[in-house]
This record gives C-alpha cells, structure tokens and sequence, in this order.
C-alpha cells in the first residue's frame, strides 16, 4: 500500500548521507534495519527497556526503538557498523573479545555503542560510572562482570579524546 503521507528525509548514518522517503511515524530502529539493511542494531523488546536497539547520535547512546527517523533527521547517527576501522576492532570491541563479555553476542552492539558514548565523554570513568552507564542495556548470558572488565580495559586502552568511528582510526 502506498503511504501518501511519506516525507523525504535526510540520515547521516556512518558518515554517508542517506535520503529516504519514509512515513513520518517510522522509527529509526525500522529504517536502520529495514531500509538500510543494518542489522547489527537489534530490536528486543521494542519499549525502550532493553538497550539492544542502542546507536550513537551525535556521539550520546539513544534507543533507536524509541527515536521518530525524522526526528534526527540532519544529525550523526552511528551504528555498531559505523564504529569498526578498516585495520580491526575498535578498543572496546577489542576489549569485549579479550574478556569473554560477548556470549551470544545479541546484546553486544548495544554495550559496545553504549561505552563507546560513555568512554567518549569520560575516558577514565570509575567501575560505578561504567554500571551507570551499562544500566539501561540487559544481558541475559554473562552477568555483567565480564562486560564491566571489558570496558574497563578499554578504558586503560582508550587512546585519546578524539573520536573513534565511522571505520576511521582508533
């Protein structure tokens, strides 16, 4: 069925400028996975609860389940494919592999992006700013010891304030 009421919208998503057409309700959880075949970023539980759904806009952890894509329309909205370089992982990807804090692995775009805004904004921050931050992502598979090591090596690793994403440098 065609939707009369669509509107033309611009994503900067990884850095590419994107314009679609959607219906003004669409999420960005929907256009990110549907439209733009980016399936890193998980739908869970689809109320905000969960934290799977989780992206960067303009470098701040947001559940993208609960975000209108029009609403971000002309911001920087990273996903976990936005934040590998072309050379390997990233350090918290990196860190996440050393210390076992993937399991499955369906949570972990969501953490990774969440520490990636976290470490950003605090490159030192202490083991409680870390469950602070981790707070609104659910794990069903390592009971979050291991996801807190890991960020916290990344942190000791973390290489400088610059930012690290979109496949660039870090």
């Amino acid at each position: 069925m065609e939707n009369h009421r669509a509107v033309p919208v611009k994503l900067r998503i990884n850095g590419l400028e994107r314009e679609l057409v959607l219906a003004p309700e669409r999420i960005l959880l929907d256009v990110i996975r549907e439209d733009l075949n980016l399936t890193g970023t998980k739908r869970g539980c689809d109320l905000g609860t969960c934290g799977c759904c989780t992206v960067l806009i303009d470098g701040e952890p947001r559940l993208s389940c609960l975000l209108l894509a029009k609403l971000v329309e002309g911001r920087d909205i990273t996903t976990i494919e936005g934040v590998t370089p072309a050379q390997g992982l990233n350090p918290v990807q990196e860190a996440f592999v050393e210390r076992g804090a993937t399991q499955c692995g369906f949570c972990t775009p969501g953490f990774v992006l969440t520490a990636l805004g976290l470490l950003r904004k605090n490159p030192q921050p202490r083991r409680e700013e870390i469950q602070q931050a981790i707070s609104g992502n659910l794990c069903r598979c390592t009971g979050y010891v291991k996801i807190v090591e890991a960020i916290e090596l990344a942190a000791r690793r973390w290489p400088s304030p610059r930012e690290v994403g979109h496949g660039g440098s870090g």
